[in-house]
């Protein structure tokens, strides 16, 4: 798809205008996309939105149109509208496949080329890549919490409009939630897509029986009831075992039950022991109503028999404790040539300057100890002190027998993709096994181990030096 060249905040526009203007367009130029802080309060993140982000780079057009009303606004040079009209992205991207696992100051995506160019794409990357993040780590937690359970993406009614709907269900099954209710996303993305019926459905006939029976008449092979409408022991579950007899005698099977408010740990237990004593143990029990990794987790801790789990609203908006956007930011760390620093009040939120390499220490087992940011032509290495980005004083060594692997490679050359689109199957596969090899507690939803991302002697040094020199440039002779 095309997204609109013009998504994008009006700044973008004026400093590319500035820049013409000042000769420093076409200056060599390395921007950095990364987060400062963990999101939900956990120790990772799943990194996903690339595939978008390379499709609107790629895309990358200015219309007749959007040019027409830059026009309007009465704020540009015709200079600018010139430049516009013949505008194609040229740089280099560098990032890690999605569905890889990251964690906060590490850079995600790399953009090198003409300064104009990579300053124009900010806005729209730091949209597509914080968002789908964002919501690929709610699923990866979410999935997480419903162990061997299935996780059905149910977000797009509370979805933040359409695109976020579509987003959602994409980015959802990188962190393995990998069906959704959006039929829309099914044909996108070849995602499965299931449902059930609203109580509407009920109330629409005379009494819930007739309702069930009619569902089962239409859909005999696919059919999952929902059997809180009234009252589920006393009234939906006995009606939809009716219908289930029904079914069998008719020589099909009751798919599911789903179970929309009330005690959910209490009722799936009832549910499936009733459902057992009368003979269907194959019918599958789904839950749904305001879920996220918590209440999932809380009902599997009381004994809850639930096999799916539809969830929506809070994977589609990204509620809870440290959710609600990912907060990456997109910085300059070098130009011409030189490293660039950006310094705050606050020590801890100054960049890392340069053109940069990920590296993932990794044991003989495959396990992941720690990261490591290096300066481009670094090779750490087993036994060399690395830092902390946030306290410079503080070190550790590499353990011995330490493999470092690269995390990130050239996704995008001269403006063009350099490999062929993956699956979100693999993206997911590639989460899941990512998750699996992190240190022990790093999964935790409360108070998990936090995974140590380091820089390298060269990388602290540089920094070092670069905050020594802004400082002695800000205090007067």
């Amino acid at each position: 798809m095309r997204y609109p060249a013009l998504l994008t905040d009006l700044y973008e526009l004026t400093m590319l205008a500035g820049y013409l203007e000042e000769g420093m367009a076409d200056k060599p130029a390395i921007f950095d996309l990364f987060f400062r802080t963990n999101p939900f309060e956990g120790s990772y993140a799943v990194f996903a939105g690339l595939g978008p982000a390379l499709d609107y780079l790629e895309g990358l057009r200015f219309l007749p149109g959007e040019l027409r009303y830059l026009q309007k606004l009465g704020i540009f040079r015709p200079r600018l509208l010139e430049y516009l009209r013949e505008f194609r992205f040229g740089c280099t991207v560098t990032a890690p496949p999605e569905g890889t696992v990251m964690f906060a100051n590490e850079p995600l995506l790399t953009v090198e080329g003409r300064l104009a160019e990579a300053q124009l794409v900010e806005t729209a990357l730091l949209n597509m890549i914080n968002f789908q993040t964002l919501v690929a780590t709610k699923a990866a937690r979410i999935s997480h919490a419903a162990g061997a359970s299935e996780v059905i993406e149910f977000g797009l009614r509370r979805a933040h409009g359409p695109d976020g709907g579509l987003s959602c269900a994409r980015a959802a099954a990188v962190g393995g939630v990998r069906s959704t209710s959006n039929v829309q996303a099914g044909m996108s993305f070849g995602l499965p897509v299931r449902g059930t019926h609203a109580h509407s459905w009920v109330l629409a006939f005379p009494d819930e029986l007739t309702a069930f029976r009619a569902y089962a008449a239409a859909f005999p092979d696919s059919t999952v009831l929902l059997v809180d409408t009234f009252d589920t022991l006393k009234s939906g579950l006995p009606n939809a075992i009716t219908v289930a007899r029904e079914l069998r005698g008719a020589g099909h099977e009751l798919r599911g039950i789903r179970l929309d408010s009330g005690d959910l740990a209490y009722l799936s237990r009832e549910s499936r022991r009733m459902l057992d004593e009368t003979g269907f143990p194959g019918v599958r029990i789904m839950a749904s109503n305001e879920l996220d990794e918590h209440v999932i987790s809380s009902i599997r801790e009381e004994g809850g028999q639930v096999d799916y789990y539809g969830v929506g609203t809070r994977l589609a908006t990204c509620t809870g404790p440290g959710g609600g956007a990912l907060g990456g930011v997109y910085k300059l760390v070098a130009i011409d040539g030189l490293p660039k620093l950006k310094l705050t009040s606050d020590i801890s939120k100054a960049t890392l300057p340069g053109k940069k390499r990920l590296l993932r220490g990794v044991t003989p087992r495959g396990d992941y100890i720690q990261d490591v940011v290096c300066l481009e032509d670094e090779q750490p290495q087993a036994g060399d002190q690395v830092f902390d980005p946030a306290n410079p004083l503080q070190h550790v060594v590499l353990p011995q027998e330490t493999g470092l692997h690269e995390l990130r490679c050239v996704v995008m050359e001269n403006g063009r993709r350099t490999a062929a689109v993956e699956t979100l199957d693999v993206m997911a596969e590639r989460c899941r096994q990512d998750l699996a090899r992190l240190p022990q507690g790093c999964l935790r939803l409360v108070n998990p181990h936090r995974y140590k991302v380091s820089v390298s002697g060269r990388l602290n040094d540089l920094k070092a030096r670069l905050l020594i020199e802004i400082r002695q440039q800000e205090t007067p002779e």
